[in-house]
């Protein structure tokens, strides 16, 4: 290596260091630009892009996770992305949840935010159906709903790293097998005395899911630190844990109980509040993308999909590398997960 790139090397070193220590980070936050278009708690409706550009697409995200994290920065942004290829991406905001909002369950999102998120989109486009994706527990939420409301505007479905088999997922099968004896009292009983989960905790197990991540990220740094974009990837995914809000008590009973312990989606029906939702009622295409190096979503959970939608017209189910949050956003994202996407939404253009 040339003394000249030593320097250059050596400068961006020093200017790094200092970003990640005493400075405001190695790359600034960038989100893409996008307008309010309604306001209301735990219902705020974004649009990205121009209105008129194309077909609308309702980006739905979990429980506990801003909405940023279809956003997350340049290069990794999936409505970005989808608003470069002619369509135009709405998400809905949850904004924070507090020891308030601990009543709050999947009935509320499945018979209220997301449809009216649905129908708000579908008017600004003249009534036109709207395609639907979720991620993770998004995915789920979108499932759902579109099984509890055919009457909805919904063009289809996309969900990226939602199980639905949840043996398949080895921390959730351990779960499985102790609350045969325990019930899921002994953990919800706490968090329904807290109100449901709170946001350090939230953030505390999504950091654990990748202990690896977590204890070699100082040897991670200084091997990086002439590396800004790598550091920069790295930053974002450290925004995006430390802005994670908390679980409502309710909901994070009904996951226990419903999803975890019953594996009701596998038996393809999932009660909430006094409702039973059957996803053979679904009557909508359907994509699944489950990322082979997930471990909170393992793709064998999420491939059991192909099994319970029976009143689909299509079900597809396809593969992509990546952890949980990189099948979504990591910097490959856009020539696999992504692709997936555009080729199924393209079909149902042309279609």
């Amino acid at each position: 290596m040339r003394e000249s790139d030593w320097g250059s090397r050596l400068n961006t070193s020093l200017r790094n260091a200092w970003g990640l220590t005493f400075g405001g980070g190695v790359a600034p936050v960038e989100r893409t630009p996008s307008v309010l278009v309604h306001r209301e708690p735990h219902r705020d409706l974004h649009r990205y892009g121009v209105r008129s550009a194309g077909a609308p697409v309702l980006l739905v995200p979990p429980l506990a996770v801003p909405r940023h994290c279809y956003d997350l920065r340049p290069g990794q942004s999936l409505v970005a992305h989808l608003a470069g290829t002619g369509r135009t991406p709405y998400v809905v905001d949850y904004g924070t949840i507090g020891y308030a909002d601990r009543n709050l369950g999947f009935e509320d999102w499945v018979d209220d935010i997301v449809p009216g998120a649905l129908r708000r989109v579908s008017d600004l486009h003249g009534g036109a159906p709207v395609d639907v994706v979720g991620w993770s527990l998004g995915g789920t939420i979108s499932l759902l709903t579109a099984s509890a409301h055919p009457d909805l505007p919904i063009a289809s479905v996309t969900a990226l790293g939602t199980p639905i088999d949840y043996s398949r997922i080895p921390t959730m099968a351990v779960a499985q097998a102790v609350g045969r004896f325990t019930g899921h009292r002994p953990v919800t009983e706490l968090t329904r005395l807290m109100g449901g989960l709170p946001a350090p905790l939230v953030q505390l197990a999504y950091r654990a899911t990748a202990p690896q991540r977590e204890l070699l990220k100082p040897w991670f740094v200084a091997n990086n630190l002439h590396d800004t974009e790598t550091l920069a990837r790295m930053e974002a995914i450290d925004r995006f844990m430390a802005e994670m809000p908390g679980y409502p008590a309710r909901l994070f009973y009904q996951m226990a109980e419903e999803l975890v312990l019953g594996n009701g989606l596998l038996d393809g029906r999932i009660t909430v509040g006094e409702k039973t939702i059957k996803l053979a009622e679904l009557a909508v295409p359907v994509l699944a993308v489950g990322g082979t190096g997930d471990v909170i979503a393992t793709a064998d959970s999420v491939a059991a999909i192909a099994d319970v939608l029976t009143g689909s017209p299509s079900v597809r189910f396809e593969t992509a590398p990546g952890s949980h949050l990189g099948l979504l956003a990591g910097p490959g994202a856009k020539d696999t997960a992504w692709r997936h996407i555009d080729a199924f939404l393209g079909e149902r253009v042309d279609a």
